[in-house]
């Protein structure tokens, strides 16, 4: 439960907001802190200070906020948030096999790069409409990654890997019924050796984590632009492994169109890469991760292009 509001406006949390975490912001949301260069005093955002506003703060002649109302943000039911990942997940199958398939069809004039694109906006998209309800992490890679560094509960990884699963079964069969005998076109098989596949699998489940852990868990990296870096990852792994093997990174991405078309090939690699490559990714950007500072105050910025939150 957040307890923000039992702190001085100047403190800065000791524990950021994450995916999954009930009432919390997408992404930690706009809790930016910055020094005042005129003065040298602390100057705190009016969306970092009042969770809500009152008649009376508007009406005051002197312009000031004054007090602040600092009630927590309801918690999100559960059934709420395994909805919400039920239906960004659901979203995010159906776009990225499609455009697969239609590349597949219409022989390749989507190009690699369309299909890359249309996954990055997809993610992107779904983060920004879901994210401050269940997190959107529409990844089984990435519910097992977080609740291993203990920013999500255990006990809610079965109900959101079943929600997730589920959603990729559901896209994945209406996909054939649509696009048969096309579906072919949405299965992630390897074009090289297994183990080739493996590595890249790795590797770009890697690089997604690292930057998902270091955009929902740091309160010092830029938060609000968390749909846009995630995004931008996914389309920069698909780029770099489809056309080797298909850039899944999410084992639900391969599984529900395998299942669709009855095609296994290889249906190991991306059901263990990217949940290996991910607990690797995110363990990395814990490791580099600065640590809080335990008196409340920013430290100087070590660098001058520096994000700080």
């Amino acid at each position: 439960m957040d307890t923000s509001h039992n702190q001085d406006v100047g403190s800065v949390p000791s524990t950021p907001a994450t995916p999954g975490t009930p009432g919390a912001p997408l992404f930690g949301g706009f809790k930016s802190q910055r020094s005042s260069e005129s003065n040298g005093h602390r100057r705190s955002s009016v969306f970092n200070n009042c969770r809500c506003f009152s008649v009376e703060a508007w009406a005051l002649e002197d312009g000031n906020i004054g007090s602040t109302c600092s009630l927590p943000p309801p918690p999100v039911p559960l059934v709420k948030k395994v909805g919400a990942e039920f239906i960004g997940t659901l979203i995010l199958m159906f776009a990225s096999t499609a455009v697969a398939i239609v590349n597949q069809k219409t022989n390749g004039s989507e190009t690699l790069l369309g299909v890359a694109a249309c996954a990055g906006l997809t993610v992107m998209v779904v983060i920004l409409a879901t994210g401050h309800i269940s997190g959107a992490h529409l990844n089984p890679a990435v519910t097992i990654a977080f609740a291993a560094l203990k920013h999500f509960p255990w006990k809610q990884v079965p109900m959101y890997i079943g929600a997730q699963v589920l959603a990729s079964i559901c896209a994945a069969f209406a996909l054939k019924g649509i696009f048969n005998p096309f579906m072919s076109g949405g299965v992630t098989v390897p074009s090289c050796g297994h183990g080739q596949a493996f590595a890249l699998e790795f590797i770009i489940g890697f690089n997604l984590m690292f930057v998902v852990t270091a955009v929902a868990t740091d309160t010092r990296a830029v938060g609000e632009l968390a749909g846009i870096a995630i995004g931008a990852t996914v389309m920069l792994n698909v780029l770099i492994a489809g056309a080797a093997s298909g850039g899944s990174m999410n084992p639900v991405r391969s599984l529900g169109p395998a299942i669709a078309a009855n095609s296994y090939r290889a249906i190991w690699v991306y059901l263990t890469a990217p949940i290996v490559g991910a607990l690797c990714g995110a363990g990395a950007y814990s490791l580099v991760k600065l640590s809080e500072n335990t008196d409340g105050q920013d430290k100087p910025a070590s660098t001058a292009g520096s994000f700080r939150r």
